[in-house]
């Protein structure tokens, strides 16, 4: 059925049919899918009885594993993320089987969860044979023309990026604002890690320290890390749980912080500090589960953390704040005019702590 681009939202809303079969595609980063959660709980609350299914990347699928809006959840590996020993053409031959799949699903819809136009995800989207394809257009962009329900992006400036694609779904009759983005730990990982925990902890708050950043200007020295810790255990008796990314600094393909998160554990010793390694994303979910708050730089572990309903203090360094903050979660933001976490010191984050823990955000 050919869609009128003059339709209007309430008139493309009526022929959507009574249980669609919808199929959300996110291939970027782990942040960017958190930020799509509230988009897949309007959907479920709107159409309670539809298929809802998500096609995303091997990187960031625990996000979605196990989620109560969702009937199913798709993953394809990116040649970048392929496990050792396996081939290029393995990972390809994995994609198209997968591909085929998702074609014999026959959906309605297949929403582009993401600002702006992208080419990308299009080419992920238009080979499944969904009747009808949603999603950004921008004038100008090759392309745009696959997209039979097009929103036009216009600016998303001064939006969060949860409000940003939350406008996708006009079309299909829902409306803002968007829901908090909600995720549940996995039960039986969260009681591994509180099994590591020492008789010390018990009754304390716990604190998690996430010190690993993608950007550089996100990255804050492990001194301050101690010197805060230290500071938290002194004046609110806290101990702590340490997340990084594992890894060597110098490897090329994916490079970690075991070097500090070393360093972090032997200053601080096993009274204050538990070493929660994650390999992977869903031990880094149950791990931020039992905490009562969270310090970290603006990434993907800041909005697990949100969408965790957790009290965050987050570092930002060259990052869009309105942007990029928690959304739908208390927080303190501190970010320098010169843009750069390392000009943010310990005092600051000993404060912002204090503040959350007077208004007993805190345990």
């Amino acid at each position: 059925m050919a869609e009128n681009p003059a339709t209007s939202p309430a008139q493309r809303a009526a022929e959507v049919p009574a249980r669609p079969r919808i199929l959300v595609v996110r291939r970027d980063n782990i942040g960017d899918l958190v930020c799509t959660l509230p988009m897949i709980a309007a959907l479920r609350r709107r159409y309670p009885e539809a298929y809802i299914a998500a096609l995303v990347n091997s990187y960031n699928r625990d996000v979605l594993d196990g989620h109560p809006d969702l009937d199913a959840v798709f993953a394809y590996t990116k040649a970048k993320h392929r496990a050792d020993g396996e081939s290029v053409i393995g990972v390809y031959w994995r994609r198209l089987k997968l591909m085929l799949y998702l074609r014999r699903q026959r959906f309605d819809y297949a929403i582009l969860g993401g600002a702006h136009f992208l080419p990308r995800a299009l080419r992920l989207a238009r080979p499944l044979g969904a009747k009808h394809i949603l999603g950004f257009t921008e004038p100008g962009r090759r392309g745009g023309g696959a997209i039979d329900v097009a929103v036009p992006y216009g600016s998303g400036a001064g939006m969060h990026e949860v409000e940003d694609i939350f406008r996708l779904l006009a079309p299909l009759g829902i409306d803002g604002p968007p829901p908090a983005a909600r995720l549940a730990a996995d039960a039986a990982l969260a009681d591994s890690v509180r099994a590591r925990l020492p008789a010390a902890a018990a009754g304390r708050p716990l604190i998690g320290l996430h010190i690993s950043a993608r950007k550089p200007s996100n990255r804050w020295p492990v001194e301050r890390f101690e010197a805060v810790a230290r500071h938290l255990h002194e004046s609110h008796g806290a101990h702590f749980l340490l997340f990084w990314s594992p890894g060597a600094p110098d490897d090329r393909f994916h490079p970690g912080d075991d070097d500090k998160a070393e360093r972090l554990t032997s200053a601080l010793g096993s009274e204050l500090l538990t070493p929660c390694r994650t390999e992977r994303l869903a031990e880094l979910i149950a791990g931020l589960s039992l905490c009562d708050a969270v310090l970290c730089s603006d990434g993907g572990a800041m909005h697990i953390a949100a969408a965790l309903e957790k009290p965050i203090v987050c570092l930002f360094g060259a990052t869009d704040a309105v942007r990029w903050h928690p959304w739908a979660a208390p927080h303190q933001l501190l970010q320098t005019q010169a843009r750069d976490v390392a000009d943010v010191d310990a005092e600051a984050v000993i404060t912002a702590f204090s503040e959350m823990m007077t208004r007993k955000a805190v345990g």
